[in-house]
C-alpha cells in the first residue's frame, strides 16, 4: 500500500508542477498583452465615434486590408531588404567593436590613444553622420551599411572593455603561469570570462542597427521600412506608417529574443 501511495505521489507531482507553470506563464502573458489590447480598443472607439479622423488615425480594424495591400505589393521586399542591411551593418560594426575593444582593454597605451577619441565619437547623433556619408560614399548601399556599423560599434565597445576590465587579475596569472601567448589569453581566459558583458553589448549592438537602419532609410531609400516610413509622410498615408512601425517592433522583438536565446545558450555553464 506505501508503494503504490509513493508511486502515485511521484506522478501526481511532476504533473501539478507542470500545471502551476504553465499557469503562471499565462498569467504573465495576459498582462504582457493587457495594454496593446487596450490600446488597440480605445484607438478603434475614438475613431469610430468621431472624436478622431481617420486621415490622422485610421481604424486599427481598417489597417489589415492596408497590410494585405502592402503584402500583395513589395512588402517583403522592403523586409528583406531592412533586415540584410541591419545584420550586415551589425556584423561588421560588432566586429570591429570586439577586435578594438580586446586592444583597448589589454592594452592600457592603446586605451590612453583611443578611449577619448571614441568617448567624443558616440556622443554624435545618428543623423549627424548622414550628410557626410552622403557626400563620401553617396546614395547607395555603402552610405547605409557604414552608418548602420556605426551603430553597431559603439555597445560592443563599450560593454566589451568594461566587461575585460572586471576580469579577475589572477586569471590573468593563471595565464602567465601555464605560458599561454597572446591569442590564447585572449581566446581561453578573456573571452570567456567576459563573455557575459560582451554579450550584452551584441544584443544592445542590434538594437540600435535597427534604429540606425531607419534613420539611413530615411533619407535615402527607395527600399525597406524606412522607405515605407518616408513614402507613408509623403503620400498622407499613416496606415502604412503605423503598419511600418509596427513591422520594426515586431523584427525588433524577433531579433532581440534570438540574441537572447543565443546569450542564454552561450552561457548555460552559469545555471
Amino acid at each position: 500500500m506505501n508503494k503504490i501511495s509513493a508511486s502515485a505521489v511521484n506522478t501526481i507531482a511532476p504533473t501539478a508542477v507542470k500545471k502551476v507553470v504553465i499557469k503562471a506563464k499565462l498569467i504573465k502573458w495576459l498582462k504582457a498583452i493587457t495594454i496593446p489590447v487596450l490600446f488597440i480598443l480605445l484607438c478603434e472607439y475614438f475613431v469610430r465615434a468621431g472624436w478622431v479622423e481617420p486621415y490622422l488615425l485610421p481604424a486599427p480594424s481598417s489597417l489589415f486590408e492596408s497590410f494585405k495591400d502592402l503584402v500583395n505589393g513589395d512588402l517583403f521586399t522592403h523586409v528583406y531588404t531592412s533586415t540584410w542591411r541591419v545584420f550586415f551593418g551589425f556584423f561588421v560594426g560588432s566586429a570591429l567593436g570586439l577586435i578594438i575593444a580586446i586592444a583597448v582593454g589589454l592594452n592600457q597605451h592603446i586605451e590612453e590613444f583611443l578611449e577619448p577619441t571614441f568617448s567624443a565619437i558616440k556622443s554624435i547623433p545618428s543623423l549627424a553622420w548622414i550628410p557626410l556619408l552622403l557626400l563620401w560614399l553617396g546614395i547607395d548601399e555603402a552610405s547605409k551599411i557604414t552608418l548602420i556599423a556605426i551603430g553597431a560599434f559603439f555597445p560592443t565597445y563599450t560593454n566589451t572593455v568594461s566587461a575585460i576590465h572586471g576580469v579577475d587579475k589572477k586569471l590573468l596569472e593563471v595565464a602567465k603561469v601555464y605560458r599561454l601567448n597572446y591569442l590564447q589569453t585572449i581566446f581561453q581566459i578573456v573571452l570567456p570570462a567576459a563573455s557575459p558583458g560582451v554579450l550584452v553589448g551584441l544584443r544592445n549592438s542590434l538594437s540600435l542597427a535597427w534604429m540606425f537602419m531607419i534613420a539611413a532609410e530615411l533619407i535615402a531609400a527607395t527600399q525597406g521600412i524606412g522607405y515605407l516610413l518616408s513614402d507613408g509622410r509623403e503620400t498622407s498615408r499613416p496606415d502604412i506608417v503605423i503598419i511600418a512601425i509596427i513591422l520594426l517592433a515586431v523584427l525588433g522583438k524577433l531579433t532581440d529574443t534570438l540574441m537572447k536565446w543565443i546569450e542564454n545558450w552561450l552561457l548555460r555553464w552559469r545555471t
